[in-house]
Formats: structure tokens, sequence, C-alpha cells
């Protein structure tokens, strides 16, 4: 039997085994087609209550589970990933209209998601402190209990599992929340897998829906965590629910990210690069690069570069394998991509490539003579379109770069000393010399500054330690302590 039978979910969601949902059901559909893929279940409120109620019970018994026996479960999770890579991998290209390599890209990170949370229950799980009394002193952590995970359609996969696996692994219980357009490659796949890796029942539970839902399973009291991949805008709202009821939020949130092309770069690698960091699932990545700061001597040559690959990129329909760029998700973001093409070229903007669309498909386009109010220039775009401007000094280039209001990734290309001392001075929670923006692997933090996030990290083993469990002081003395009352 296919791990992803529809006879298992269809019309379903998953709370201590799969049950109709309280708010009916939804439909996955394929937006390079507008054809039905399947149908899912709709979480209701009283779903999301339920689920954390039976999380935190199950929470506890998990907790207790020798570190050996949640590790097992979080390797067979990350074999199950192998073994059924291209039946997962096609729904991801279906669903979330990613190319082939994209969806192969993702199944592949969520083993290796689970490889290395199946590390972290061995882990040292605190320290021994020095104290002035005669006592042992002790820090050591404990499981949060229970967490919210809130994920995109984007990357509907690596964005779930990144957060889903280490919070298991050490010790929680998860609700899942997927976005209702990826909800099956981005929620009942990762519910079957870890249901058929033995998962015990009650610990991970699948709530598709809307807002409603969101705003529900980060209000639930058994929640004490958030890890949340989204817009600014949600961001903010959920940071504040969680502010007012002492919840800790992980906020990873927008991008408009800048490329440096410093002078006397390889225009024909960094058109390479730039193409596939502005272009890459069509633009519909946080990290996506956003903003191309090249140096004036070259200016003329690189724009010239970057509208040649994008006028050769093929555009069309990812499940017959010959698209580079496949279908943006949905109408709305559509029109929000092509009204800021049109807006940029109103305010002066030059159109080098693309700025057209057949159907859900954008032509990858390339603005060049951008200014800094343009906003193409000050927006995040979500969609293939490359912005590039001139330089003329390092000072500039650093200027123009930190002059945004998101800090999430950051690309220098060119002279490895004069992008090192760049480095230094740059506002990014990630920066690539000599690579493009989009980069992400398993075993390392990942979170933005200003309004791209919140400073939490999610991504290998001392950031998901922090981010998924609690400090607990423990102190023991050999017998009860004389005290003058």
């Amino acid at each position: 039997m296919a791990l992803l039978d529809p006879s298992i979910w269809t019309g379903k969601i998953y709370v201590n085994g799969w049950r109709d949902g309280g708010a009916g059901t939804s439909d996955a559909m394929e937006p390079a087609t507008g054809n039905k893929l399947g149908s899912y279940g709709t979480a209701s409120v009283e779903d999301v209550l339920s689920a954390a109620r039976t999380a935190a019970a199950a929470q506890k018994e998990w907790a207790a589970r020798k570190p050996e026996e949640r590790a097992a479960v979080l390797r067979r999770a990350g074999l199950l990933w192998e073994e059924h890579a291209e039946e997962i991998g096609t729904w991801i290209t279906r669903e979330a209209g990613s190319i082939p390599a994209k969806a192969a890209l993702e199944t592949h990170s969520a083993a290796n998601e689970c490889y290395d949370a199946s590390a972290l229950p061995a882990l040292p799980s605190g320290e021994v402190l020095t104290s002035n009394s005669n006592r042992w002193s002790l820090a050591r952590r404990r499981p949060a209990g229970v967490v919210s995970v809130i994920a995109p359609f984007n990357f509907p996969l690596i964005l779930s599992i990144r957060a889903v696996a280490p919070a298991l692994a050490l010790g929680n219980a998860v609700l899942l929340k997927p976005d209702p357009r990826t909800a099956v490659c981005g929620g009942v796949a990762l519910m079957r897998v870890f249901e058929e890796a033995g998962l015990p029942a009650g610990l991970l539970s699948l709530l598709p829906g809307g807002a409603e839902i969101g705003a529900a399973v980060v209000e639930a009291p058994e929640v004490r965590v958030i890890a949340f991949t989204g817009s600014t805008g949600a961001g903010r709202k959920i940071g504040e629910t969680a502010g007012r009821l002492l919840k800790r939020a992980h906020l990873e949130l927008g991008g408009n990210n800048a490329m440096i092309v410093l002078p006397g770069a390889d225009l024909t690698k960094a058109a390479s690069a730039a193409a596939f960091g502005s272009f890459m699932h069509q633009g519909q990545i946080c990290m996506t690069t956003g903003r191309h700061i090249v140096h004036e001597d070259i200016y003329d040559a690189y724009v010239a570069a970057l509208a040649e690959k994008a006028e050769h990129l093929p555009v069309g329909d990812p499940a017959g394998g010959q698209a580079a760029l496949g279908p943006i998700i949905d109408e709305n973001q559509l029109k929000k991509i092509n009204g800021i093409v049109q807006d940029a070229i109103a305010g002066g903007a030059r159109l080098a490539a693309g700025g057209t669309n057949e159907a859900l498909f954008y032509r990858p386009t390339v603005l060049a003579d951008v200014t800094p109010d343009n906003p193409a220039w000050t927006q995040e775009i979500f969609g293939p379109v490359a912005p590039v401007m001139k330089f003329s000094s390092i000072d500039e280039a650093v200027e123009l770069a930190n002059a945004s209001d998101y800090g999430l990734s950051l690309s220098i290309l060119g002279d490895v000393g004069m992008a090192m001392a760049i480095a230094d001075r740059v506002e990014s929670g990630k920066v690539h010399i000599n690579e493009q923006t989009v980069n992400d692997e398993s075993n390392a933090p990942f979170g933005g500054v200003k309004d791209s996030g919140n400073g939490g990290r999610l991504g290998g083993a001392a950031a998901n330690m922090e981010s998924f469990t609690e400090i607990q002081w423990l102190t023991m003395r050999p017998d009860i302590a004389s005290y003058p009352f």
C-alpha cells in the first residue's frame, strides 16, 4: 500500500487517530492545471483544543521514554522519507508547483532533519554548576511540553519537518498546522511517516485550516512554544499573542535579501548564481535574492547576462519535467507580483526581461535602473523578479544592503577579502560569500534579524535544544539543610 493512500486520509484530520474534521473538508489543488488532487479534512477550534489536551497527556509518557526509544522513531522516520521519496515528491511537485529537483531536495532534507534529530536524545542535557553552598547544583534541560508548528506553502515539507522532528526528539508533543494550499505534502505526508515510524498516538496532530486554526494552535492553554514560518504581518500577530500569554515564539518571517556583486566578479558565474537566487521555485522563498547590488563597472554587463538567463529559462507545468519554473501558488499571489512589477516600471525601472504571464506561469523578470524608493526594491515580492541597482563604493554597497526592514539572508560575490570585510558590517541572519542567498542545511541555525524574525533559531543541535526545551535548576544536599527559622 502506498504511504499516501487516499483511503487513509481523505476527508480526515489526525487527532489521536484519523477522524473527520470538525470544519468539514477542503480540496487539494494543482496550481499548474487547476485540477483537484484530493480532499483532506479541515480542523475546527474544538479539534485543536482536543488535540492540545491529548498532546499534553501523551507528552509526559513520551518524555519519560528512554532516549534510545525516541531516537529509534526518528531514525525510522528518516528511512521512510528516503523509501517514499518519489511518491511524496510527486505530491510536492503537483500540489506546491515545485520542479522535481526541488521536490527531491525537500524529501532528502526531511530525511536529514530526522537523522540529525535522532541524535538529540543522546546529547548532554545540562551542566554541573559551582555553588557557594554545600550542595550539588545542576542546570538541566527539560522538554518544553506541547509545541505548535505553523508552516507555509513554499517549502511545505522542509519548513514543517525542521521543527517537528527536533521537537519530538527532545520529548515534546506537536500540533502541526500546514498551509491549506499544501496540506497533503506539508501535513498528511508528515503524519503518515511518523505514524509508520511508530510514534505513539497523540504526540503529533494534523490540524489543517485557516487563520482561525492558526490562532487556536497559538492560544491553546497547553501550548508552550510556537514555531512559525510565514509573513512578517502574521508573525507580528503571533508574537503579540505569545507575549500576552507568556509563551515562547520562534518567528522565521519575510525577507528582501541582497546580493552584492563586487568589481571583478566572474560575470558568467555571478549571473548563474543570481538567476538561481531570484528564480528558484518562482521566487517564492523567504531567502530569494530580492535586491541585486552591482558595482558600476560591471553593472550593464551583469544586467544583460541576467536578462539573457531569464529569457531562456523554461516556464511550465513541473510535472512535465522540462520546466525550470513552475506556477505561482495562486491567483492572489500572481496579482501581487505583477502589481509590484507594473508599479516598479511606472516608477522608472527598466524592464530588461519578463514581466508577462500565461495563467499562473510568470516569466522570470529582470528590472534594471531601480531606485531605492522603488516598490520592487522596498517590498518582498515573493515572485521571480530580480531588481538591480548599481553602487560605486563599498560603503555605498553596505548602506544599500542594510537599508531594508528585513535581515534574513545576504550574498556577496567576488573577492573574498573584500567580501569578508563587508560581512562584518551587514545586518543579516545569514551571510554567504560566493554563493547565492537561498541556502539551508539541517545542522545550521536558521533565522533572521529585524523584520525577518525575532532571533529565534531552528537547525543544529544547540539551536534546537534552546528552542524546544526549558532549563531547570536542580540542587541536592546530603541532608536537609539547617535554617535560622
